[in-house]
């Protein structure tokens, strides 16, 4: 019987090494799911019918030993798609080493190919980004480099119909739910009814603040997927073992969650947070097809 025990033993140590190393060396590296899908927009005209969307989040460059290599495989990846619009879902940036100005250059260089690429780019800010004190310094940086950083607002995408106002598209960004930085009412301040509109935002926390019908698409990021998640058991993956918020969601949102007519995609993200490992949890980057609902022109 002690035999046996030993055995069993040993056999479960060495598969939870080779479980950890895969965890750390090959599905954070290795592993890009690319998710495609179509979504209808309330209000979008058809002139607009499969306008493309590509969304990442989460790059956490200065993370100890952070995921660098699938950033640029996740940018290399939105620029060979050649989507419409690119949504960059906040945590830039993770730790207070190196320095913040090297953080955020590297940022910059990491994104630069989808900048080259022409693509137009919208972003929103994360906790992390607050909590080394990076809002200010990753804001002025992004946005000299072209990319709007929404904090509380919306901007319209350029249409096919560069005459035609009515209708448009807006992009709506939320600040972040740690520190409370969120506004909606000023984010949609100016935003018509009827117009079609994706909503991003970091913590999908924040999507029950919204009200009724004002986000048919609302993406968020922040919880990286439960970065190690037990299949089956989400409550045991790691977001929810650390309790730092109620995990949310591992892709669409349940039905029942947030109000009537909203609906809410997190997306895995690309980097880490405490521990450089994710295990069920790939990085991730999702690409919206948005089609025009049973009701659009």
């Amino acid at each position: 019987m002690k035999r046996w025990i030993t055995r069993i033993a040993v056999a479960l140590g060495t598969a939870l090494v080779l479980l950890l190393v895969y965890g750390v060396a090959v599905e954070p590296r290795f592993v890009l799911d690319v998710e495609r899908m179509q979504v209808s927009v309330p209000g979008l005209d058809r002139d607009q019918a499969g306008t493309e969307i590509a969304v990442v989040s989460d790059l956490q460059i200065g993370m100890w030993w952070s995921n660098e290599g699938m950033v640029e495989r996740a940018v290399e990846t939105i620029v060979e798609a050649g989507p419409d619009i690119a949504l960059l879902g906040g945590d830039f940036v993770y730790s207070h080493e190196p320095d913040v100005g090297t953080q955020v250059d590297r940022v910059l260089e990491l994104i630069e190919p989808l900048l080259d690429a022409g693509i137009p780019t919208f972003a929103v800010l994360g906790n992390h980004d607050y909590a080394v004190g990076a809002e200010d310094e990753l804001t002025t940086a992004l946005e000299d480099a072209g990319v709007p950083v929404l904090a509380n607002e919306a901007v319209t995408v350029p249409s096919p119909d560069a005459g035609r106002e009515a209708g448009q598209l807006h992009v709506v960004g939320l600040g972040p739910a740690v520190p409370d930085r969120v506004d909606v009412d000023a984010a949609f301040d100016g935003v018509p009814d009827d117009a079609p509109r994706v909503v991003l935002m970091h913590n999908p926390t924040t999507f029950e603040r919204l009200p009724a019908g004002t986000a048919p698409l609302a993406v968020a990021g922040h919880t990286h997927c439960g970065q190690v998640a037990l299949p089956g058991a989400p409550h045991w993956s790691y977001m929810g073992l650390t309790e730092e918020e109620a995990l949310v969601a591992d892709g669409w949102a349940p039905a029942g969650y947030g109000a009537e007519g909203n609906r809410m995609f997190v997306t895995c993200g690309v980097g880490f947070s405490v521990v450089p490992v994710r295990i069920n949890a790939p990085p991730q980057v999702v690409l919206f097809e948005l089609v025009p609902d049973e009701g659009g022109r």
